[in-house]
């Protein structure tokens, strides 16, 4: 089990929430999350297990988005948190007629434009007892700049 650390200490040491996951394999490779204070979609880049924070393409989410993000997540929450089985799951598309309307809205928001901003970011779990709640998810990032990529050798 990763350790957890209380909202109070995520805060202080910089790491902001995240809103929604839209992919997870062996951690967060693409969601909304807050970055400098302002609702961004993240999309991961190379996963390395052996590192405590991956490289992501970055960009700003709009109003409209982030509303449908959060419709769409509460749909999901309220499968996640019920006694359905596998085959009712939303993701599954045919499930909630909304869920997939959405799904359609939001996909051009969710492909990395040209521009995206490379950052690090590092991941942390807050101390909730659940993984899936309406205002989000129990990980958080701190962000930084992505380093340069070393030109080769001429």
């Amino acid at each position: 089990m990763a350790r957890v650390w209380s909202v109070e200490q995520l805060i202080a040491d910089g790491f902001e929430p995240t809103y929604v996951d839209l992919e997870w394999h062996d951690g967060p490779r693409k969601g909304l999350a807050l970055v400098d204070g302002v609702p961004h979609y993240y999309e991961g880049r190379e996963y390395d297990p052996r590192d405590e924070a991956d490289e992501y393409l970055v960009w700003p989410a709009s109003e409209a988005a982030v509303a449908m993000e959060r419709e769409q997540w509460a749909i999901y929450v309220r499968y996640e948190v019920s006694d359905a089985g596998r085959e009712e799951h939303p993701a599954n598309g045919g499930v909630d007629a909304r869920f997939d309307e959405l799904r359609s809205l939001l996909a051009p928001h969710r492909r990395a434009p040209d521009g995206a901003r490379r950052l690090v970011g590092e991941v942390r779990f807050d101390d909730g007892d659940d993984r899936y709640r309406p205002d989000g998810v129990d990980h958080w990032f701190r962000w930084r700049p992505a380093p340069r990529p070393t030109p080769p050798p001429s």
